[in-house]
């Protein structure tokens, strides 16, 4: 051999482009003419894996072309042969379909729908929640006072405990007028009999007290028919000779101009605690109270209510 030539080489060695060169040639390379396209060579057709390198070669078995879809009776995977070895440096193919190691759909399916309810149950608990504490502390905001007073000249509420209860116009004779207090008609609009109320008690000692009965022991409310003008006043209010917690507000809720008292009739109430039977209910102008009122009837209802 010379050098660049290392002899006669094999089909699998030739160039199989040889002839276009002029080495090639020269060599009597030719044109492909079947086979692998090398010259002179023969369509040579071995079963997969059986070409061994450096082993004694089994006889060529021709193959037997089986149907469609079947397994060919003949073929033998190269680890079956003497000495064959499973080919190396590919690894294989992942499988997939159910059993052979591919994605689990059906559980990242059943993972993403777990994942989805839990969020959906920690909302609904989230939105109970909120809803439980909306109601408690709507509860706690509807408890009633006690001992309280009001003011107000449209109450909205109307309820009794139980049955009518004495009313009286405060000019009546069965009423006690004292320290000045005296019955009167020259103002127009009192919702008493023949138009009277009681005047004179914006001096310190006058008062008005009504003697009156109730049938059980409880909370009641006092109401009092009264006209004010200009400023706001209040005067005190004494139950069986006990002075009550708080003022009897007064307030010149229509507005009226000072001495316009035709225009400033309305109704206040407390709510004392009575007992059964005779009950002793004063109304005084005292010291610090503001009394520029006309009282016009007194009246009773069980139970503390605002109407």
């Amino acid at each position: 051999m010379t050098p660049g030539d290392n002899g006669a080489s094999t089909p699998e060695e030739d160039d199989p482009f040889g002839y276009l060169y002029a080495d090639g040639q020269a060599r009597g390379a030719q044109p492909p003419s079947g086979g692998y396209g090398y010259p002179n060579s023969v369509s040579r057709v071995r079963t997969v894996g059986e070409r061994q390198y450096g082993q004694q070669q089994p006889p060529y078995v021709p193959q037997q072309q089986g149907a469609y879809g079947q397994p060919n009776a003949h073929y033998q995977a190269p680890e079956t042969l003497p000495g064959g070895t499973p080919p190396t440096g590919r690894p294989p193919a992942p499988r997939s379909g159910p059993g052979r190691g591919g994605p689990n759909t059906k559980g990242l399916l059943i993972g993403a729908i777990a994942v989805v309810a839990a969020v959906v149950i920690g909302i609904g608990v989230a939105m109970i929640n909120g809803n439980s504490d909306d109601d408690k502390s709507g509860n706690q905001a509807g408890a009633t006072p006690t001992q309280q007073q009001s003011t107000a000249p449209t109450p909205t509420s109307s309820s009794s405990a139980g049955g009518e209860l004495p009313k009286v116009d405060a000019a009546d004779s069965s009423v006690q007028l004292s320290g000045g207090a005296a019955p009167a008609t020259d103002v127009k609009a009192s919702r008493a009999a023949g138009g009277k109320y009681v005047g004179g008690l914006n001096q310190v000692g006058a008062s008005v007290t009504w003697s009156v009965d109730v049938p059980s022991d409880g909370p009641y409310t006092l109401f009092t028919g009264y006209s004010a003008t200009g400023e706001d006043q209040s005067m005190t209010v004494t139950v069986n000779g006990k002075e009550f917690g708080s003022k009897l507000g007064l307030k010149n809720w229509r507005h009226a101009a000072d001495n316009d008292f035709a225009h400033g009739w309305t109704r206040s109430y407390v709510w004392p605690t009575l007992k059964k039977g005779n009950n002793t209910i004063s109304i005084s102008c005292q010291p610090g109270d503001k009394c520029n009122v006309l009282l016009d009837q007194l009246w009773l209802k069980a139970g503390q209510v605002t109407g």
